[in-house]
């Protein structure tokens, strides 16, 4: 049990997709405009790593090794388009909002690493964990990112004016700003890892 929850924790804080293995970084920067975006975008991305991990691990055995890539692209693209689907069917305004970032995560070099490094090589029980942790991983650094440029940039949280009187920066909802938060982030995050091995 400890081992699997080894598994499950890696993906939060020792190998989080954005921030410690900077991954994935093409859908953080376009969608983290709102914290909406960031959870939907998250979601859809911890449900095909999910999808594509166990059953990568299911059909490892018997997937000859000179198709591995484009088998591997097509579980993931099969789990894609049950989320599009899914999105375009249950919550249009979202499926807009994320635009042709959904369809992009078939070939997001999170999903297909993990099929690769890990999925592959491991069993269904430790697959199901590890893309599990690096989906949550993944949705909670775009809901942190996501929430400082949408508080930053609009002056509000879901919504919700803060603070009266608040000014600000469009800079924030702006591609650069996103290029900006998250390289405080990722310098903070290297901070404390540096302080941590001292």
């Amino acid at each position: 049990m400890k081992k699997l929850l080894n598994e499950f924790l890696k993906g939060i804080i020792r190998e989080n997709p954005t921030f410690v293995l900077v991954l994935g970084l093409c859908p953080t920067l376009a969608v983290s405009v709102s914290i909406i975006n960031g959870i939907g975008m998250g979601i859809a991305a911890t449900f095909v790593l999910l999808g594509s991990n166990i059953i990568i691990s299911l059909i490892k055995r018997i997937v000859p090794d000179r198709i591995r890539i484009p088998c591997f692209i097509v579980v993931i693209a099969t789990f894609v388009t049950i989320v599009e689907m899914t999105m375009k069917a249950y919550s249009p305004a979202l499926n807009r909002a994320l635009g042709i970032y959904v369809p992009l995560i078939v070939v997001n070099c999170m999903v297909l690493g993990r099929a690769e490094a890990y999925a592959q090589r491991a069993t269904v029980v430790n697959a199901l964990f590890d893309g599990l942790g690096m989906g949550i991983g993944f949705t909670l650094a775009l809901i942190l990112i996501s929430a400082i440029r949408e508080f930053f940039g609009s002056g509000q949280i879901l919504g919700q004016t803060l603070f009266k009187g608040f000014e600000p920066a469009s800079i924030f909802a702006m591609p650069s700003g996103a290029l900006l938060v998250i390289g405080l982030l990722l310098g903070f995050f290297n901070l404390l890892k540096n302080r941590k091995a001292q």
